[in-house]
């Protein structure tokens, strides 16, 4: 993939639109080349001479979930690179009052370059990216979270290396980040353990695929087990966005907090990681989150620089 340079060429040349909707859509190379882009965009961070690679283009960003990093980070990566967004929220749109899915994604196909969604239903995401006639990112759907996951094995890789042949500890709920990280384990080449209470298991179906395509994955109830001697500890927060606060779920998840004695446990060069936000005191401990093995500040910073690369991806012909 060439540079994020004001020579970079943008004419599209495919005939279909190129997706963003997930880890397992993409081969491992094609993830690596975008890795690569990232590091590069952030190594060399100096505004290029002219108009951006991206000026003139659109990114609508629909929000039918809550979001800090996420709107905040496509919309500085978009900015980088010469482009401008649009938000769109679901009360502000005919979306939110019958309009289908498909005839959205027809219209603002003539809108807009590109349309990032963050959603509650995966099947959406899908509906959008078979009707839309521009690139669709999947910005968060109740199944997965892939620009999250392209900004977490950047983060761990400058921090210890390449990820291939480590080992990640992933400690609570089975959720769509944890599936998510069950998908980069099959591209990245790193084992996975996971330990989750057996009600919150992992998708059954995403665990089936990850192993089917070489993911060395282990699913636990023992916290213990699971983080000894990791390379990263990860978890998130036991209650989304759309959950009930007053759920069992958290009784269920209290064993799997991660604290000190958890940390100590993988090993003084262990990383933290979270994708944020956190709910102190639940999931994590301050002493964890805000300690010396925590780089979840990095990771949010990194979402910037893995979505300039997977924008540019998108919207780039097959030489870019």
């Amino acid at each position: 993939m060439r540079g994020a340079g004001s020579g970079l060429r943008l004419d599209r040349v495919v005939a279909g639109p190129r997706h963003f909707l997930g880890l397992d859509e993409l081969d491992a190379q094609t993830l690596r080349s975008l890795l690569d882009q990232a590091v590069a965009l952030k190594r060399d961070r100096k505004r290029p001479d002219g108009p951006g690679p991206l000026a003139g283009r659109e990114l609508a960003m629909i929000f039918e979930k809550e979001s800090t990093r996420t709107r905040v980070s496509f919309a500085v990566a978009m900015h980088r690179l010469g482009g401008e967004t649009i938000v769109l929220a679901p009360e502000e749109m005919q979306l939110g009052r019958g309009e289908t899915i498909e005839d959205t994604a027809r219209v603002l196909s003539r809108y807009v370059d590109a349309i990032m969604i963050r959603t509650d239903s995966h099947d959406k995401l899908l509906q959008l990216a078979e009707h839309a006639s521009v690139p669709v990112i999947n910005g968060l759907t109740d199944r997965t979270h892939p620009c999250q996951l392209m900004a977490d094995i950047m983060t761990f890789e400058e921090h210890r290396g390449a990820i291939a042949g480590r080992e990640v500890a992933w400690v609570g709920d089975g959720n769509n980040v944890a599936a998510t990280w069950l998908q980069a384990a099959a591209r990245f080449g790193f084992s996975l353990r996971m330990a989750c209470p057996a009600a919150l298991r992992p998708d059954p179906e995403i665990a089936a695929w990850a192993e089917a395509n070489g993911a060395r994955v282990s699913v636990t109830e023992d916290v213990e087990s699971a983080v000894q001697g990791a390379d990263c500890v990860v978890t998130d927060s036991w209650i989304s966005l759309s959950d009930d606060p007053h759920t069992k779920v958290v009784d269920l998840l209290r064993p799997y907090q991660v604290d000190e004695r958890i940390m100590a446990l993988a090993g003084a060069d262990a990383l933290f990681m979270h994708c944020l936000p956190a709910k102190r005191g639940q999931e994590v401990v301050d002493a964890v989150i805000d300690g010396r093995q925590s780089v979840v500040w990095d990771e949010a910073e990194n979402r910037v620089h893995a979505q300039q690369a997977i924008l540019l991806w998108c919207m780039a012909p097959p030489s870019v």
